[in-house]
């Protein structure tokens, strides 16, 4: 089934109240049927969309603009997707959804290691696309009904600034590993099951549930002192997990 298929009968542009404010998102991809639709669906959902096709210029484009998102395809001319992912991370935190036609675990897992925030399948339905894009960007930039800043701790999260302290460390956080460790943070102690933690920080109901077990093992890296021996960010075998923020001075 081609993505002009699947778009064009299906695709109904949201209301201007339901969803965030204008907001600027990079597609990356080489594919020009594919490519034009995404673009075209994103402006009709009222958001600023621009195209580059290769994976070089994915990485320029966001060192210069900035983007409030990226759509990045796997499979890219110059360097692929997964590449193209690791550089863009070394420059900046804005959420990534990768696209690619391979969708075993292996390759789902690959995609989230090197940095990506989630990653779709193809061919997925446009309206799985669209609110997995509205999902991360209402994520990233809505203020929670929560306190400005919370302790836990040695941890503390600070939300006008999205920053998280270990100590005296600020943690270098992909968007999505902060609004999971915000979550943790603010729920202290609390066991949660892989399928609540992908409902309340991914906003799906129905997910794949190795994004949580990886970015877990991303968390435990920065978090951690040793990761194969967490003392924070615990398996409760048989259940899910669960984040003890120690003491202040532990």
């Amino acid at each position: 089934m081609s993505y002009s298929s699947m778009f064009a009968p299906s695709f109904k542009p949201a209301s201007r109240s339901s969803g965030p404010a204008r907001r600027s998102i990079l597609v990356v991809g080489d594919d020009p049927v594919t490519a034009d639709v995404l673009v075209s669906s994103l402006r009709a959902n009222g958001h600023a969309a621009r195209l580059v096709v290769d994976g070089i210029d994915a990485v320029e484009a966001v060192r210069e603009t900035r983007p409030d998102l990226v759509l990045l395809d796997r499979m890219l001319p110059g360097i692929d997707g997964l590449e193209a992912c690791r550089r863009i991370r070394l420059l900046d935190d804005v959420p990534i959804i990768m696209l690619a036609d391979l969708g075993e675990e292996h390759d789902r897992i690959s995609g989230l290691e090197v940095g990506a925030d989630d990653y779709l399948v193809k061919p997925f339905a446009p309206r799985e696309l669209l609110l997995r894009v509205e999902a991360v960007l209402r994520r990233t930039s809505s203020p929670e009904e929560t306190p400005a800043m919370i302790e836990a701790g040695r941890f503390r999260l600070d939300r006008a600034r999205r920053e998280i302290t270990v100590g005296d460390t600020t943690l270098s956080l992909t968007a999505r590993e902060h609004d999971l460790l915000a979550h943790l943070i603010t729920h202290p102690d609390r066991v949660f099951r892989r399928d609540e933690l992908l409902r309340s920080v991914w906003g799906w109901e129905v997910g794949d549930y190795s994004t949580v077990t990886v970015h877990v093992r991303r968390l435990r890296e920065k978090i951690e002192d040793d990761p194969a021996s967490p003392t924070h960010l615990l398996t409760v075998w048989g259940v899910g997990y669960r984040f003890r923020p120690g003491t202040a001075h532990s």
